[in-house]
C-alpha cells in the first residue's frame, strides 16, 4: 500500500465525522496536488446524485458520475477523476475529484481512498445526519423515514452472491421492507408487508422484522423464525394486524434454497433467459392466527441463477387505468439477464415509474439475488 493511500486513512479513521470529506480533500492536496474534491452521494430514489452540503445534482444518465456509479470503475472525464464510493457492494455515490493526471497507478490509489471514504461514512452515520440529510431530495415521511433505518443496506456483495433491493416510492414508503443477513456459509433474505397505513404499517414491519433476526440469532431455522415472529405479530394483535412475509435461507456451498411463504410476494427465477414463477406453498401472514405452524420448502439453484422478489405493488402498478401485469414484468426480467443486481432493480424501477408517469401510490419492493455459486 502506498504512503498517501495509508495517510488518507489515517486522516479519515481520526476525522471528526461531520468533516470526512474536508479533511481527505487537504490530504488529496496535499499528495496529489487536487484542488476539487466534491462527495456525490445516491438518493434514495436511485434517480439522482446529490452534492453533499448542497449544489446541482446529477441527473443525466450519460453524466461520467453516473457512469462510473453504475459501471463502479474509476472513470477519467477531461482532467477529473469520478471514483466509486462503495464498500462490499454498497453503492453510496462517487467522489469527483481534479484536477487529476492520466497515470493508472494514481487513479488507483484515488480509488483505495474512496473505498476507505465509503467505510468511515458507513461507520459514523449512525452518529451524525451529515451525509442522510444531503442523500435526500425531499423530505422523507415519517413511514420512510422508520422503514430505510430498518434496511441492512441496499446492495450487498460476497464472491458467492450478489444481492440488491429497493423499496418504493422511496420518499413515502409504509410497509413494505426487506432484510438479509450472511455467515459466508448461508445467506437470509426476508421480505416483508405490514398490513395497514403509514406509521402503523411501519411499527409493525418494525416489529415483525425483529422478531425475525431474534429468532435467526438464535440459530432458528426459517420455519422456526417465521413462527416466533408469527407469535410476536398475534401476542400484541390478536389477529386483528398481519405481515405478509417471505422467508429464505440460501445455502452458499450447494445452491439449496429453503423457503417458507407467509402471505408473501412473488418469487421468479430467471434461468438461461427464461423466466418463470416458483410454486411456494401459501401460508397464512404472521400473526393472523395463534400459534401457526409453518412448513418450508426447498428448491435447488444452478450457478448463475437470479430470484427476484416482487410484491403485489409492482404487479398491481397502474398507469393509464392498465395494471403493468405478469406478463410486462417476465418480459422486463429477462432483459435484466446482464445487468448487475442493483442496476436490474433500479431498472426495473424505473420502468415502474415510466409506466404510471411517477411514483408508486402503493407500496412495492424488489429484491434481486444471485448466486455465483460455491467459492474455494
Amino acid at each position: 500500500m502506498s504512503e498517501p493511500v495509508n495517510r488518507a486513512r489515517e486522516v479519515l479513521i481520526d476525522a471528526p465525522a461531520d468533516l470526512l470529506v474536508d479533511r481527505i480533500a487537504a490530504t488529496l492536496a496535499a499528495s496529489y496536488q487536487i484542488e476539487r474534491v466534491e462527495l456525490l452521494q445516491v438518493d434514495y430514489r436511485l434517480s439522482v446524485l446529490l452534492p453533499l452540503g448542497g449544489g446541482d445534482p446529477v441527473t443525466g444518465p450519460g453524466h461520467p458520475a453516473w457512469r462510473c456509479f453504475d459501471h463502479q470503475t474509476p472513470l477519467l472525464a477531461g482532467d477529473e477523476a469520478y471514483l466509486p464510493v462503495s464498500m462490499r457492494g454498497e453503492r453510496r455515490g462517487v467522489l469527483r475529484v481534479g484536477p487529476v493526471p492520466d497515470d493508472a497507478a494514481v487513479v488507483e490509489e484515488l480509488a483505495r481512498i474512496a473505498t476507505a471514504l465509503a467505510h468511515e461514512i458507513a461507520a459514523v452515520t449512525g452518529g451524525t445526519d451529515v451525509y442522510l440529510s444531503s442523500r435526500r431530495s425531499r423530505r422523507l415521511t415519517l413511514a420512510a423515514e422508520m422503514q430505510w433505518e430498518l434496511l441492512p443496506g441496499r446492495s450487498r456483495i460476497r464472491p458467492s452472491f450478489s444481492l440488491a433491493g429497493q423499496l418504493e416510492p422511496a420518499y413515502a414508503v409504509r410497509g413494505d421492507s426487506f432484510d438479509w443477513s450472511d455467515d459466508g456459509d448461508r445467506l437470509w433474505l426476508s421480505t416483508i408487508n405490514g398490513m395497514g397505513e403509514g406509521v402503523a404499517a411501519s411499527i409493525l414491519t418494525s416489529l415483525a422484522t425483529h422478531a425475525l433476526r431474534n429468532a435467526r440469532r438464535a440459530g432458528l431455522d426459517v420455519a422456526d423464525q417465521a413462527a416466533l415472529a408469527d407469535q410476536a405479530v398475534y401476542d400484541l394483535h390478536r389477529g386483528d394486524r398481519h405481515v405478509a412475509a417471505l422467508l429464505l435461507e440460501l445455502d452458499l456451498r450447494t445452491g439449496v434454497l429453503v423457503a417458507v411463504d407467509a402471505g408473501s410476494p412473488r418469487l421468479l427465477l430467471l434461468r438461461d433467459g427464461d423466466v418463470r414463477e416458483l410454486p411456494l406453498e401459501a401460508q397464512f401472514p404472521l400473526g393472523m392466527f395463534e400459534a401457526t405452524d409453518y412448513r418450508s420448502q426447498r428448491f435447488e439453484l444452478r450457478r448463475g441463477d437470479r430470484l427476484f422478489v416482487v410484491s403485489d405493488g409492482v404487479v398491481e402498478a397502474t398507469g393509464q387505468e392498465v395494471r403493468y401485469g405478469e406478463t410486462a414484468l417476465e418480459r422486463f426480467l429477462r432483459r435484466t439477464g446482464p445487468m448487475e443486481p442493483l442496476e436490474a432493480v433500479r431498472s426495473l424501477i424505473g420502468d415502474l415509474r415510466a409506466f404510471v408517469s411517477g411514483d408508486l401510490v402503493d407500496d412495492a419492493v424488489v429484491v434481486c439475488l444471485d448466486w455465483t455459486g460455491p467459492q474455494p
